[in-house]
């Protein structure tokens, strides 16, 4: 197709082929002005339309539509890997609520994650996220969301905002998330984050999150998302009556148990085991 239109460019301007000469990138066609100028046997408007024609349908995608065409591409890829994420991560291994399941298959996981990850965004495991945090796996999200059991009028706390992931999923569940972080930078960048992905309904602050947030407790439930020693008493006495709090406790050099602890109406506290899991340690503000 390039000859051709070659051609007929040559043809306009009344020159024809000299020569062929080969060179390192392969074959080329060298033309010259003719001696005499031939009359064109097809007319030059129609060989004028031809050429724009050919020029327009071979001609390489300009760099605005090729760039939108590799995003698009990108993009359906990673709506792809998303899919079989949650059905064979997630749902496999018996994640059954089918409004965290939507969640989960709504946010995008690949906005959460360092620019040199998000190629393995979906994949079935933690990914660090910068000054050594980590996002957790994607199993793990869904399953501690699952078990908070969370409403749409619910109001949640989370501890340990990281990338600002676990919260955009729990705020497709919920009315409001407020999400403590310990380390300034992450919660800047998690929340400048929220905001650019249009996620309005998560407040960040940066703070001790062994404390809790008082001020806009009690709360619908609670999420952990770093490994404690042991149960923050601050945090149960923050929950509502009946509301449940989904914590990693244990030794946090190797692995910690996954545990629903729930306020009973009377006030007293039931603590259930789930699974084995390890999370990095929930920080605490050297002054306190």
């Amino acid at each position: 197709m390039r000859d051709a239109i070659t051609r007929l460019n040559a043809a306009l301007e009344g020159r024809y082929p000299v020569e062929r000469e080969l060179g390192e990138s392969g074959m080329a066609t060298v033309y010259r002005p003719d001696d005499q100028r031939h009359e064109c046997k097809v007319g030059r408007k129609l060989l004028l339309a031809v050429a724009v024609a050919l020029n327009a349908s071979c001609g390489p995608a300009p760099p605005a539509q090729a760039n939108a065409s590799t995003l698009s591409r990108q993009q359906m890829d990673f709506e792809r890997a998303r899919h079989q994420m949650v059905e064979e991560q997630i749902e496999a291994r018996g994640v059954t609520d089918p409004r965290v399941l939507e969640a989960m298959q709504r946010v995008p996981r690949h906005e959460y994650v360092p620019a040199e990850y998000q190629a393995r965004a979906y994949s079935d495991r933690p990914l660090p996220i910068g000054l050594d945090q980590t996002i957790s796996q994607p199993y793990i999200v869904a399953l501690m969301t699952e078990l908070l059991q969370p409403e749409p009028d619910d109001r949640l706390l989370e501890i340990g905002t990281g990338s600002g992931y676990q919260a955009a999923v729990a705020a497709e569940l919920v009315s409001e998330v407020y999400s403590i972080e310990i380390i300034p930078e992450l919660a800047r960048s998690a929340a400048e984050r929220l905001e650019r992905l249009g996620v309005s309904n998560v407040f960040v602050r940066a703070g001790d999150g062994y404390l809790g947030w008082p001020e806009q407790s009690p709360f619908d439930g609670i999420l952990v998302t770093a490994g404690a020693e042991h149960i923050p008493e601050p945090l149960v006495e923050q929950l509502k009556p009946g509301a449940r709090m989904i914590i990693p406790v244990g030794d946090l050099s190797s692995f910690q148990i996954l545990k629903v602890v729930e306020k009973l109406p009377g006030g007293e506290v039931e603590i259930r085991d789930i699974i084995p899991v390890r999370f990095v340690p929930l920080r605490r503000n050297e002054r306190d």
